[in-house]
């Protein structure tokens, strides 16, 4: 009887271990906003950490988060760094790639709740009298991560931050003021 038991035991656990290997071995969340402010405008938003304060969807959830800057705002290598609550754990960003007005790529590292990396990247698409903005961001996953993705679907983890976060990312461009030219008033004539 015991023999059964663990011959069982064990046939469900390489079962588990091949449903958790067989799951996708990388994953992509994307969500997008039209913006009525100049591409340029949005992206100053973006490239500048310090910025981030005023949309970034995880600040408000820790008003103590601790929070450190490195390097040259919106130039490769400048880096934020995090440590706060269990909501939004610790972490870094990287600025991996920065072509104004177009598009910024980060390199997002997670310390904790659990040790990750992840490419970040926002796309800047000059539409009539718009900015589509494009937030995506791809990454590996791991064993445990794999295991994880039984539970929990990273796209809908992580896509309604994405969500909140371009919401308040179209307020805060769009109260700048700086809209596309096509979206402000025609200047008066000279006869």
């Amino acid at each position: 009887m015991l023999k059964k038991i663990a011959l069982t035991a064990v046939a469900l656990v390489a079962i588990l271990a091949i449903a958790i290997a067989t799951r996708p071995a990388d994953y992509r969340v994307s969500r997008s906003q039209s913006i009525d402010a100049l591409a340029s405008g949005v992206y100053a938003q973006v490239a500048d950490f310090h910025r981030w304060k005023a949309w970034s969807p995880w600040e408000k959830l820790d008003p103590s988060m601790q929070t450190e800057y490195a390097g040259e705002a919106g130039v490769p290598g400048a880096s934020y760094a995090w440590k706060g609550n269990d909501k939004v754990g610790e972490g870094r960003m990287t600025l991996i790639d920065a072509r104004p007005g177009q598009l910024l790529a980060i390199k997002l590292e997670f310390i904790k709740p659990f040790a990750s990396v992840a490419t970040t990247r926002f796309d800047f698409t000059p539409q009539v009298g718009t900015t589509q903005v494009t937030w995506t961001m791809e990454g590996h996953n791991d064993f445990v991560s794999k295991a994880f993705s039984l539970v929990m679907n990273m796209d809908k983890m992580v896509g309604g931050d994405f969500e909140r976060g371009l919401a308040q990312l179209k307020a805060v461009a769009e109260g700048e003021g700086v809209k596309p030219a096509s979206a402000q008033a025609p200047a008066p004539s000279s006869r």
